[in-house]
C-alpha cells in the first residue's frame, strides 16, 4: 500500500532542520535524526513532485546493507525504530515511521567515495574524452557499460544543494583528508563494493557502481548517510546485460534518462514527473529493494 507523499518535514519541536536533497537531519546533541523523504533529485536539482514509498525504501535497504557489512566496517546507525528515538521524537511518530533513522554523530569526510567496476554515467564521458576516469588511465576500445578488468575507486567533492560533485583524483583526496585516511577509505569502499556485487549477482543484479560517504567517530572511520540504494548506486538486470550501450537501470536513472529525453537544458525551470514516471519510478525502487532484500544472510567471510 502507497504512502502519502513526504517532501518536507516539519518537526518544530526538534529545533532547526538542516534540509540536504533527500533528508532532513535534526541535530539531537549526541545524535542526529536523519529522516528520508519521498524527494528525488536528478542532475544535483531536487525535482517538484516526490515519490511514493521512496524513503522509506532507502531507509530500509540501508538499515539492511549496515547489517551485511558490519564485520567490515562499522556504521552510524542506531535505531530506525521511533520508540528508541529520545521521547520529545515520539510525538512525531506519524512523520518518523519507516523513514528515519538515530545514528551517531561523526566528522564527515568532505569527499564522497565513488567505486566504478563498469564504465557507466561520468566516467563513461570522461573516458570518451580523455581515455581516463577521474584521472586514471584506462585501456583504449572500450565500450559504454564494459565491466572494467578491475573496480577503480574514484572520489569527487561533496557538493551542496543545486551545487554539483566534481571528479577528483586520488593524490587530491590524499591532500583534503590525509594520506592515511584516504588509503583506508579506498580499502573499505572496495572491500565493501566487492561482497555487495557478490551477493547481488546471486539475485541476478550487477552493481555497476555505487558512492559511499564516510565519517570519523573517536578515530575511527565508519559508513555514514546511506549505503547501496538506487539513490546511490547503478543497479542493472544480469541476465540483460550487453556491453556497447546504455543498459536497462533499476535505480535512479530511470528520471535521469527521462528528463534527458525530453530535452530539459538542466538550467531552466525544473520540470514535474509526469504521474506514470512517477508510478515507475516509484515501482523500479520498490522491486530493486525486494530483490535485494531477498539475498541470505550467508556471505563469503
Amino acid at each position: 500500500m502507497k504512502e502519502k507523499i513526504l517532501l518536507e518535514t516539519d518537526i518544530d519541536g526538534l529545533g532547526p532542520v538542516k534540509r540536504g536533497k533527500v533528508r532532513d537531519i535534526y541535530d539531537l546533541g549526541e545524535h542526529l535524526l536523519i529522516v528520508a523523504t519521498d524527494r528525488i533529485s536528478a542532475f544535483d536539482v531536487v525535482l517538484p513532485n516526490g515519490i511514493p514509498d521512496k524513503g522509506h525504501i532507502l531507509t530500509s535497504l540501508s538499515e539492511f546493507w549496515f547489517n551485511m557489512m558490519e564485520d567490515l566496517a562499522s556504521h552510524h546507525l542506531i535505531s530506525t525504530n521511533v520508540t528508541d528515538f529520545p521521547k520529545v521524537c515520539h510525538p512525531y511518530a506519524d512523520q518518523l515511521k519507516g523513514r528515519s533513522m538515530l545514528v551517531k554523530k561523526t566528522v564527515p569526510l568532505p569527499v564522497e567515495c565513488i567505486v566504478r567496476s563498469y564504465l557507466s554515467g561520468s566516467g563513461w564521458k570522461e573516458y570518451c574524452a580523455a581515455g581516463s576516469v577521474c584521472g586514471l588511465l584506462l585501456p583504449a576500445g572500450l565500450k559504454e557499460s564494459e565491466k572494467l578488468t578491475e573496480p577503480i575507486f574514484t572520489p569527487s567533492t561533496k557538493a551542496h544543494v543545486g551545487d554539483h560533485d566534481v571528479n577528483i583524483t586520488f593524490e587530491t583526496m590524499e591532500e583534503m583528508v590525509g594520506v592515511n585516511i584516504a588509503h583506508q577509505v579506498k580499502a573499505l569502499s572496495l572491500a565493501i563494493c566487492s561482497r555487495a556485487q557478490t551477493l547481488a549477482e546471486r539475485q541476478g543484479i550487477i552493481i555497476s557502481d555505487t558512492k559511499l560517504e564516510f565519517g570519523i567517530l573517536n578515530g575511527e572511520i565508519i559508513i555514514i548517510d546511506e549505503l547501496l540504494t538506487p539513490d546511490s548506486s547503478r543497479f542493472w538486470p544480469l541476465d540483460s546485460y550487453s556491453p556497447g550501450k546504455p543498459q536497462k537501470s533499476l535505480d535512479k536513472q530511470f528520471v535521469r534518462d527521462y528528463l534527458t529525453s525530453i530535452n530539459w537544458d538542466k538550467k531552466g525551470s525544473v520540470p514535474e514527473l509526469p504521474p506514470e514516471i512517477v508510478c515507475k519510478t516509484r515501482d523500479i525502487y520498490f522491486n530493486i529493494f525486494h530483490i535485494l532484500t531477498s539475498l541470505e544472510r550467508q556471505h563469503d567471510g
